[in-house]
């Protein structure tokens, strides 16, 4: 990706839109690294990690930010678009194949819910608060729950060879989150036939 300082500004505006308007809907916004070269820059202290992490060592302590705090935030720097789990939303972070059975399961019941999707194709699966994993989808060291303690790139988050994208967008479903019972059956619905083309 070219990261030229002109890119970065107008960059840097988009994603400084899009955490104040997920800022007013009380959505726990922070400023994650950037990408850098072959690294993550940004933060506290350099951090070589696969993907995008808060800026700041006290994040935990700093979820419920206003959209005016959010603003300042991305006042300088074209800061990544992090979303603290554990709180408002949940997300299930699953393979692209996976994802891709798992929508169809959702839209072929009625059921759009907001989906996130990364450039190494992780799919992200944002639901409300507050549950674990069920059995079958525990036992998939593939599928990722982030709750408490954890949090999620949202668009247009950028990494080194791509943009967090929308699958589906929030206002899809009215700005509803799902019950985690939802996806996670759609998961469960969408899993045998993954796992049947993965045997293939």
């Amino acid at each position: 990706m070219d990261w030229s300082d002109s890119w970065r500004g107008a960059f840097r505006i988009e994603l400084r839109a899009q955490a104040i308007g997920l800022a007013y809907r009380g959505w726990p916004v922070l400023p994650g690294t950037y990408p850098a070269g072959s690294r993550w820059a940004g933060g506290d202290s350099a951090d070589d990690t696969a993907g995008p992490s808060p800026v700041h060592e006290d994040w935990t302590q700093r979820i419920g930010a206003t959209a005016d705090e959010v603003a300042e935030w991305w006042n300088g720097e074209a800061f990544s678009l992090l979303v603290a789990t554990g709180t408002v939303l949940d997300a299930i972070e699953v393979d692209a194949e996976l994802g891709r059975r798992t929508c169809a399961v959702l839209r072929s019941a009625g059921q759009p819910v907001p989906i996130a999707a990364t450039p190494q194709g992780r799919w992200l699966f944002l639901t409300a608060p507050g549950a674990t994993l069920s059995g079958e989808l525990a036992r998939h060291e593939d599928i990722v729950l982030h709750v408490v303690g954890s949090w999620i790139p949202l668009p247009p988050t950028a990494y080194q060879h791509g943009i967090v994208h929308w699958r589906v967008r929030p206002e899809v479903c009215g700005w509803e989150l799902p019950a985690p019972h939802v996806v996670q059956d759609a998961m469960m619905r969408a899993l045998p036939v993954a796992n049947e083309l993965a045997d293939q």
